[in-house]
């Protein structure tokens, strides 16, 4: 059954149409999917992202234990800065995709944040009898996602705090931030491409945070927005979900995470496996365009010259394609070059495309960066 967030109440009075995410209710569409695009790509969107799983492990050794487990070297992460990449298992095969933030200079405070129960069943096995203890904090730290290129603009309006880039660059966090008075966790993070800032509050402040972003959003074009439109981000920036891109027989290196393992490190959890699966994992995420098919090109197979070559794995019908069917896709190493020309099987019938520049939406990152 579908837990409710701490923002459940507000989003109710909204919208009557909901999803099931990270077993939590999610609002699949508050207003309208494609006017709540276009509001996070030239204003700002809203969004409850509280069912992202928190843990904190605090005492010495933290980070060393974090750096045990995670597949990306975070042994030197500074404090303040966010690592991101996967979490696998012994098998090296996919738990998580996370990241890990360091809260002192000694490393002895790490907060970590993914989407999986087991998140925290691993890290508090493995700081059993170290000293170091694990806390779940899910529901104790409801969580908004504030994404768009009016974003900093809207929370420079409720804080003293200098948030330009200089002051607040990208994959940083801040925790001396006062929002409309409030105390929050702040991120330079989001899952749509576009500037944007997370926000974690204590529970009991969280509807209070809700209502000022909500006053202070509006004058700035700001949309509530749902997981439909978040789909559409996603696959246009190129960002993953586990469920779709990778379940436990995946390896990092099929679902666009190889970059991230860092098998020089010392042994961590599955860099043996992982050590194998480098090569022996054939497939890699990409782009495709296809000249037709929308959502129903989901899960089709890809070929090029009549040889099955991969998969989609989800599809959308692309406003920054202007309506072409854009979808994240599995595609042999040797045959995902961009330009190169496929087929897709939809519904029986043959949809023509080609393998696009990855990530189709701003490539280059700038506009996360600004």
């Amino acid at each position: 059954m579908s837990k409710e967030t701490a923002f459940y109440g507000r989003l109710q009075a909204m919208t009557d149409r909901w999803m099931d995410l990270f077993g939590y209710h999610a609002p699949a569409v508050v207003t309208d999917t494609r006017q709540e695009y276009r509001a996070v790509r030239v204003a700002a969107g809203l969004m409850d992202f509280s069912m992202l799983r928190k843990v904190d492990l605090d005492g010495a050794g933290a980070l060393a234990l974090v750096d045990s487990i995670v597949c990306r070297d975070v042994s030197t992460l500074g404090q303040g800065r966010i690592a991101y990449g996967p979490l696998c298992d012994a098998d090296g095969k996919m738990v998580d995709d996370c990241t890990v933030m360091t809260r002192s200079s000694g490393g002895d405070q790490v907060r970590f944040c993914g989407a999986n129960d087991r998140d925290y069943e691993i890290f508090s096995a493995a700081a059993e009898g170290l000293g170091i203890e694990a806390r779940e904090r899910t529901d104790e730290l409801p969580h908004l996602c504030l994404q768009g290129p009016n974003s900093r603009a809207i929370l420079q309006g409720m804080t003293s705090s200098d948030l330009s880039s200089q002051a607040f660059p990208y994959y940083t966090f801040r925790e001396d931030v006062e929002v409309a008075g409030i105390p929050v966790f702040m991120t330079r993070l989001g899952y749509t491409a576009e500037l944007g800032y997370e926000l974690w509050v204590d529970r009991d402040r969280a509807l209070d945070l809700w209502d000022a972003l909500l006053e202070q959003g509006t004058g700035h074009g700001m949309e509530v927005i749902g997981m439909d439109a978040l789909d559409l981000f996603r696959i246009e920036g190129g960002f993953i979900i586990g469920g779709v891109e990778y379940d436990p027989t995946v390896s990092p290196y099929e679902c666009g995470l190889g970059w991230a393992v860092d098998l020089d490190k010392p042994g961590f959890q599955g860099r043996d496996a992982l050590r194998d699966a480098e090569q022996a994992s054939t497939l890699r995420l990409t782009s495709v365009v296809l000249e037709g098919g929308g959502a129903e090109a989901s899960g089709a197979k890809l070929s090029v010259d009549g040889a099955v070559v991969g998969f989609i794995t989800q599809a959308v019908v692309s406003p920054y394609l202007e309506g072409k069917t854009l979808g994240l896709a599995k595609v042999d190493r040797n045959r995902n070059q961009p330009g190169t020309a496929v087929e897709a099987r939809v519904g029986g019938e043959a949809v023509p495309g080609r393998i696009v520049r990855h990530p189709a939406y701003d490539p280059e990152r700038r506009r996360v960066k600004s």
